[in-house]
């Protein structure tokens, strides 16, 4: 693949930024609710306490969907994140609930996309859990036993029978949830919302969130907001606020790359019939996608994590496009003269448990990180459940399987750089084995 020409865009490849951004605070305001955090969970909170008639503000650091919101590959996941076996042996009691509340994350989702008519593309075609490799396609078979168990709607088959690409030994499909155009989405979620009663304010950093009696107040740079309730919605960002949890979640740096438009009948020949969103069964996942616009859309592969807050901007790293470059020829070797088009990044949040959480802070602040890659459907969901219980006092039965009694969490496993490049390295060394038995089992050369 042809990495010569890429577009390193600041902000994402799937939509322009809206042209009409929203002034920044620049007084001292009150309301009953204040969210913090204007991206897909932040949005969806306000929106829902707007509609039940609550007076909220919404405070965002740039514009509404600036962040992950939008940079991400669109596949709506229907099932958990994270590595399957492990949460089903870490949390067995947890586990089926973290199924449901997945499942019902992708169906929110569904319904709130047809109940605002937001025109993003959704196509409700599942996603694929694929192997690449014997090893993967057996992790494959003991994941689907897990979830079946669990309760979850899952379809285990070959590449034929599932309808992907032929470069993939078989897999696991969801048949809950899909793809779409999430910047066309988070733009439609953030014209809903500025349509609302809320008051939203863009440009606007936080700086500080502190208790003032039965009151929560929230300075930035221009103004403070004074408020019987607040909502941290700050995703991968959370870090850059003392109020936020300690080790609530670790900022990611998250890459995604597509191609030039392939010809139609070149798109035809990959076996591609269900349209399914793909994830490998590596350790670090690669995602595959197809796009209305005739392309592929492909990521992950390496994950980077940030160091130290305030985050910095950044675009996609040159080597790391040249890894994903890679491993698009090896899954699509008729595609190794396509030549990738653009590339974009976002800052994604990763909590130790590489599950859903959400809860309040020691100051009564309500938060949530229901993302770990599957933010798309879960971040809206749990922003919604929240703002029901600020309403109704009363937390939904999927809120409570992941409400943490205590803001505590524990040293996230595996989430240093050294680590992650460890996992990156064993991903590599599986790759190659694998790739020397096929081609030992054709008689050709290994490739490396």
């Amino acid at each position: 693949m042809k990495t010569d020409n890429v577009d390193y865009t600041t902000f994402t490849g799937w939509i322009d930024p809206p042209g009409d951004v929203r002034s920044a605070l620049d007084e001292g305001v009150t309301c009953e609710v204040a969210v913090i955090g204007g991206g897909l969970a932040g949005m969806s909170t306000a929106l829902r306490l707007a509609e039940r008639g609550r007076d909220v503000v919404l405070l965002e650091a740039e514009f509404c969907g600036h962040g992950s919101a939008s940079r991400n590959a669109g596949q709506v996941a229907g099932a958990p994140g994270g590595d399957i076996q492990l949460l089903s042996l870490l949390y067995p009691k947890r586990f089926p609930g973290i199924v449901r509340f997945a499942e019902n994350s992708a169906h929110f989702l569904e319904r709130l996309i047809e109940r605002l008519d937001i025109d993003c593309g959704y196509e409700a075609t599942g996603n694929v859990c694929a192997a690449v490799s014997r090893g993967q396609m057996g992790r494959v078979r003991r994941v689907t036993k897990l979830l079946r168990k669990a309760g979850a709607d899952v379809e285990l088959g070959t590449s034929e029978e599932l309808g992907i690409p032929r470069g993939f030994l078989g897999g696991m499909r969801e048949s809950v949830g899909g793809t779409m155009n999430p910047g066309q989405f988070s733009l439609g979620l953030r014209r809903a919302l500025l349509d609302s009663g809320a008051r939203v304010f863009e440009g606007t950093r936080v700086t500080e969130v502190t208790s003032a009696g039965d009151h929560t107040v929230i300075r930035t740079s221009g103004g403070q907001v004074r408020a019987k309730k607040a909502v941290l919605a700050t995703n991968a960002f959370g870090g850059e606020l003392a109020v936020t949890p300690k080790r609530l979640s670790v900022p990611i740096w998250v890459t995604e790359v597509e191609t030039e438009p392939i010809d139609p009948e070149r798109l035809a020949s990959l076996g591609w019939t269900s349209r399914s969103g793909v994830v490998t069964q590596h350790n670090i996942m690669e995602n595959y996608r197809l796009t209305s616009r005739g392309t592929i859309v492909f990521g992950v592969r390496r994950l980077q994590r940030g160091t130290s807050y305030p985050l910095p901007p950044r675009t996609a790293d040159g080597a790391v496009v040249a890894d994903l470059a890679r491993a698009f020829e090896r899954r699509f070797p008729a595609l190794a003269d396509v030549a990738a088009a653009r590339a974009w990044g976002g800052w994604v949040a990763i909590t130790p448990s590489w599950l859903p959480v959400a809860g309040t802070t020691r100051e009564g602040v309500y938060y949530s990180a229901a993302c770990n890659g599957h933010g798309l459907a879960q971040a809206p969901y749990a922003g919604s459940l929240i703002a029901d219980l600020i309403v109704d006092g009363e937390q939904h039965g999927d809120l409570v399987t992941i409400w943490a009694k205590k803001p505590a969490f524990p040293r996230p496993m595996m989430m240093s750089p050294a680590g992650l490049r460890t996992i990156w390295t064993v991903d590599r060394f599986n790759d190659r084995i694998n790739g020397s038995r096929r081609n030992a089992l054709r008689g050709t050369a290994p490739v490396h």
